[in-house]
């Protein structure tokens, strides 16, 4: 009788089970919301999303911002890349992905950088916020307030890494602005999310995102995030000639159907994009940095954009005794170039009256623009060995049977800089400077710092532009040959 019980409570639990299964709606494979945004990265415009501004954990999302901050703070001084950063028993502690770093000792910022961009590493992430700020939470407040300068109104960060915290919150739509901005505000530093691979000071390791590196046709970057709260995340890039967007997914149920939904919505963002449009860069936080009863340092951070204007050329400084005709097509492809980069449809005429007035105007309209550096004259002279602490120049190489003047468009006090890139060989000078200036002007993003300089060799004259890092050289190379521009790196 008990036996025939047993076997009757048995039946009617697998009744009830089979009744719950019925009513209750299927188990999803993750938990995690899902969400999306599509960008043209050049103007700001949204071509699609979805639960865009649902509050959802960002995961390792959250390094973009330790990365922005950490790059503002190399370039406002705050630290060198060459810094030896003491690595604290918290930073070590962090759970994986992590680069396995020792708690007292110590490491290059740069490998910090680079273990945060590529292996998403958190132990690397909570180092590079407590050698800027102190502390991790000190670091978190810069986060908060730079995503606010940056328009992100719905994101929360209370730590470095992105690990789940209460109240550590995004949407897809602030995490695509704050890709944007890295894009646009750090060209330089922007090649460390497409290597497939690094050397982060104690080894090498791989890009987290090196599957949808490699299989989508044009994608640089830029940063994954999971966790079990967030699902599989990712901010992407692409560029296709003219074209850019930047992809934004939260929830994916793995990394394979992740990538498969970016790459769908990236084709649909390059077919909604229209092929040419004006780029309207993100506007940059403006960081007053100062001693703080010197102790740590404080920053305030603003949206307000204080312009600096470029310099102007040196008063009295005149042109070379060129031909008419040679004056009047530099004005020209100025002219032409400005208006390309301006998005205009014609340029402004040449007045050919006064062709050397008409260079020296167009010279002046692309400082006034901000696009690129007035051209100077100053007295021939040759840089010094790279041992030495010579000024470089940009210039024409002055045959000996042809003295005079060396055109430059910078004046450079920089000794770590000995890279540079080879845009082809051309008959002439003239020409070949005619091609530096009007790619100069049409790719400021990674040559603003560049100097632009012709070199005699035996197919021709050499247009290259020098004094870059290897970094900023090889963004640049890729950049060009994602325009048709053929473009070779030059090493020191």
């Amino acid at each position: 009788m008990e036996k025939r019980l047993g076997q009757i409570v048995k039946y009617g639990l697998f009744l009830l089970a089979l009744t719950v299964m019925a009513v209750l709606p299927p188990l999803k494979a993750s938990s995690a919301p899902y969400a999306a945004m599509v960008m043209d990265a050049r103007t700001g415009e949204v071509l699609h999303s979805r639960n865009a501004d649902t509050r959802l954990h960002p995961a390792s999302l959250t390094k973009m911002m330790t990365l922005y901050i950490a790059f503002e703070a190399v370039k406002n001084g705050e630290i060198s890349l060459d810094t030896d950063v003491r690595i604290s028993r918290k930073a070590a502690n962090e759970p994986p992905s992590k680069l396995g770093l020792r708690a007292g000792s110590k490491i290059k910022f740069r490998y910090l950088i680079r273990a945060a961009a590529v292996k998403s590493a958190n132990d690397a992430a909570t180092a590079i916020a407590e050698a800027i700020s102190g502390s991790e939470a000190a670091f978190a407040s810069r986060m908060n307030s730079t995503a606010k300068a940056l328009g992100m109104t719905k994101t929360t960060f209370k730590n470095a890494h992105g690990l789940t915290e209460a109240g550590h919150l995004s949407t897809a739509r602030d995490m695509t602005i704050l890709g944007r901005s890295l894009y646009f505000h750090h060209p330089e530093y922007y090649n460390l999310f497409s290597r497939t691979s690094t050397y982060a000071g104690l080894r090498d390791v791989a890009n987290t995102n090196r599957r949808f590196l490699g299989a989508y046709r044009g994608a640089d970057g830029i940063k994954t995030g999971y966790t079990r709260a967030a699902g599989f995340n990712l901010v992407a890039s692409a560029a296709r000639g003219n074209e850019r967007i930047i992809t934004t997914v939260f929830g994916g149920v793995s990394s394979a159907a992740r990538n498969a939904k970016v790459s769908e919505l990236m084709n649909l963002g390059f077919r909604r994009a229209p092929s040419k449009a004006r780029i309207n860069k993100p506007v940059r936080p403006n960081y007053a940095v100062a001693k703080a009863g010197g102790g740590g340092k404080s920053v305030r951070v603003s949206g307000l954009i204080k312009k600096s204007p470029l310099p102007l050329a040196r008063p009295g400084a005149g042109l070379p005794d060129l031909p008419e005709n040679v004056l009047v097509a530099m004005a020209a492809d100025i002219q032409q170039a400005l208006a390309d980069v301006q998005g205009q449809a014609t340029p402004a005429p040449v007045n050919k009256i006064d062709t050397q007035a008409a260079v020296v105007a167009a010279l002046a309209a692309t400082t006034q623009n901000q696009v690129a550096p007035a051209l100077s004259i100053i007295p021939a002279a040759r840089p010094g060995s790279a041992d030495e602490p010579a000024v470089e120049l940009a210039s024409y190489d002055v045959e000996p049977d042809d003295p005079g003047p060396e055109i430059v468009t910078r004046i450079s006090t920089s000794g770590g800089r000995f890279w540079g890139i080879n845009i082809g060989a051309y008959n002439t000078k003239f020409e070949a400077e005619r091609v530096l200036l009007k790619t100069a002007l049409r790719e400021i993003e990674t040559l603003d710092e560049a100097l632009r300089k012709v070199v005699a060799g035996r197919t021709g004259y050499e247009a290259n532009f020098v004094g870059l890092s290897q970094e900023t050289a090889a963004l640049a190379c890729r950049r060009l040959q994602a325009r048709q521009v053929p473009c070779t790196t030059l090493g020191p």
